[in-house]
């Protein structure tokens, strides 16, 4: 359990794009720990605030998890939600009331985009991620690639081992979306060969002429890379039509097919509460 009020976590939380859960008490009966408009919020490994402790609060607890856990395996999430917890039959606690509670799962980061490559390119898309929901993890082997950037609590700037990129490619989520961008052909292409490693990787983009590609293509193809894997890579990058040059001009290309990308995102099947959730948690008829 964490210092923080629910409040200030969640607005921390929402501003650095961590994935957590919202829980509000939303209706109480009898004798319960909390009244409406308890709220704690929950991540994957931390607690803010709290509903009153006890069983009833360890259950909303792993309820929430259970939630941010499916979310991360790519399942989709219905949220909000409603749940009600008997406080005798369910929780197992002598005080008997009854508490319906409102679960609000944030994906944090809707989109998770790693960039390899502190260049010209890079340096102009940065700017123009930050503000959205997105999670950006950008790498670069030189020393003094982020001495001049500004922080943002959605850009994680990390070094990268150029020679053995595996342990940084691994550790990105599931999902995400990849932009090769270095200022070395060389690292260019061992960086698309581990990230073909990783068939969960969402997209895959080269920055760089067909040329370049072809040049690429036919050394990972000597590799072993089989032309299925290939076919995953984006090379230019862009909206098809945005020709320009300039670093921006480039960047605003990417930027757009970015958002492409993010649209075709899959979602719940169902939006919100439902009206038979209500009628079960409530014993009401839900009013439209």
């Amino acid at each position: 359990m964490h210092d923080d009020t629910w409040d200030a976590a969640l607005h921390r939380l929402q501003r650095q794009a961590q994935a957590h859960v919202l829980i509000s008490v939303v209706g109480a009966e009898g004798s319960t720990p909390r009244e409406p408009g308890a709220k704690m919020v929950v991540t994957a490994d931390a607690c803010h605030d709290t509903l009153g402790g006890g069983r009833f609060e360890y259950q909303a607890i792993a309820r929430a998890r259970e939630m941010l856990a499916a979310a991360a395996r790519g399942e989709c999430v219905a949220t909000p939600c409603l749940e009600a917890f008997p406080l005798g039959g369910r929780s197992g606690q002598c005080c008997g009331g009854h508490v319906s509670v409102l679960f609000e799962r944030f994906a944090g980061a809707s989109m998770h985009v790693a960039l390899f490559g502190a260049g010209h390119v890079a340096r102009a898309l940065v700017p123009l991620l930050a503000p959205l929901p997105w999670h950006v993890h950008w790498f670069d082997s030189r020393p003094d690639a982020f001495d001049a950037v500004e922080p943002s609590p959605r850009v994680d700037c990390r070094p990268l081992d150029a020679e053995a990129p595996a342990e940084d490619i691994d550790a990105l989520p599931a999902g995400s979306h990849a932009l090769v961008m270095t200022h070395d052909h060389d690292q260019d292409r061992r960086l698309v060969e581990a990230l073909l490693g990783r068939p969960d990787i969402a997209s895959l983009g080269l920055i760089g002429s067909r040329s370049k590609w072809a040049s690429f293509r036919r050394r990972l193809r000597e590799a072993g890379i089989d032309d299925s894997a290939l076919a995953r890579v984006r090379c230019p990058i862009g909206i098809p039509g945005a020709d320009g040059k300039r670093p921006y001009e480039i960047a605003l290309a990417v930027a757009a097919e970015l958002l492409t990308f993010a649209n075709a995102a899959p979602h719940a099947t169902h939006r919100g509460v439902t009206p038979p959730q209500w009628r079960d948690v409530t014993g009401r008829r839900a009013t439209y």
